[in-house]
C-alpha cells in the first residue's frame, strides 16, 4: 500500500478519503468482529421501534442546546 502525505490534501479530499474508508470498513463490520453483537442488537431494536412508530425524536435545536449545556 502506498503511503500518502495527508498534509498536502485539502479538507474535502480528506473527508472523501474518510468516507471511502468508512464505507469499506462497514461492509463487513459485523463479520469481522468490528461491531460487537450487543451493538447490533440495540440498533435492530431501535430500527424496529422506528418502523412500528414507537420512537420519539427531538428537534435539532433542542439536542444542540442539551449538548451545549453538557459541554459547559
Amino acid at each position: 500500500m502506498e503511503a500518502r502525505n495527508l498534509t498536502n490534501l485539502s479538507i474535502s479530499e480528506k473527508f472523501l478519503m474518510l468516507e471511502e474508508l468508512w464505507e469499506d470498513l462497514s461492509k463487513n463490520a459485523q463479520n469481522a468482529g468490528f461491531t460487537p453483537s450487543w451493538h447490533i442488537d440495540i440498533l435492530d431494536s431501535r430500527e424496529n421501534s422506528v418502523k412500528s412508530n414507537n420512537s420519539k425524536f427531538d428537534s435539532f435545536s433542542n439536542v444542540k442546546e442539551r449538548l451545549t449545556k453538557l459541554a459547559n
